[in-house]
């Protein structure tokens, strides 16, 4: 696939067009789901920025960064999916399959080696790089949301449903394993509980 111009004015009536050259509202669920699989993608990508900034210090940062450049790649094709009416195949089509959602499971495996049990929710925060994993971590819950809803209506892979939610579970693992390794604070939600009348 080659770009060579970005805006086309074909989308100026609130349409835009599938892989397959369907024309749909932009407001649909699977514009929506392939929409915010993108921002999950941005979102990502600030976290492997702000990450660049303590490789030399922290070699953990080295492994984060190599993971999530592949999220980053897996996470366009999903959105290549999506953004592909069922039914329809083309040439060189990106797949999502069961051996990705296997490698988002090791790698969390690996990561819950070095953390405590959790004993209470925590607060999403815990140093730069964390806290945008956080964020990402409620995006990519808000892209499964969208999947889910649209399977609902239209056919969706199940594997990518799948990948989508283990995906923000390794968000939250990665969360809090850079907290561990950049030595950074991590809070405890602390309930506020209504004291019993005597």
């Amino acid at each position: 696939m080659r770009i060579t111009k970005v805006y086309t004015k074909t989308g100026d009536a609130g349409k835009t067009r599938l892989a397959g050259g369907q024309q749909v509202w932009k407001d649909s669920l699977r514009v929506e789901a392939y929409g915010t699989i993108d921002e999950l993608n941005a979102s990502i990508g600030v976290v492997r920025v702000m990450n660049t900034d303590v490789v030399d210090e922290y070699s953990a940062a080295a492994q984060l960064e190599d993971e999530l450049r592949w999220v980053q790649n897996k996470l366009f094709d999903v959105g290549s999916i999506l953004a592909t009416a069922p039914g329809q195949t083309f040439k060189n089509m990106p797949q999502v399959a069961a051996k990705d959602v296997t490698r988002l499971e090791k790698l969390m495996d690996r990561c819950q080696k070095d953390l405590e049990p959790l004993k209470e929710f925590i607060l999403p925060g815990g140093g730069k790089v964390s806290g945008f994993l956080h964020q990402a971590r409620t995006v990519c819950r808000r892209a499964e949301r969208l999947c889910v809803a649209l399977s609902k209506t239209e056919p969706v892979d199940s594997t990518i449903i799948k990948f989508v939610n283990r995906l923000s579970d390794a968000l939250f693992v990665l969360a809090r394993w850079v907290s561990k390794t950049q030595g950074e604070p991590e809070f405890l939600w602390e309930r506020d509980v209504a004291k019993k009348a005597k």
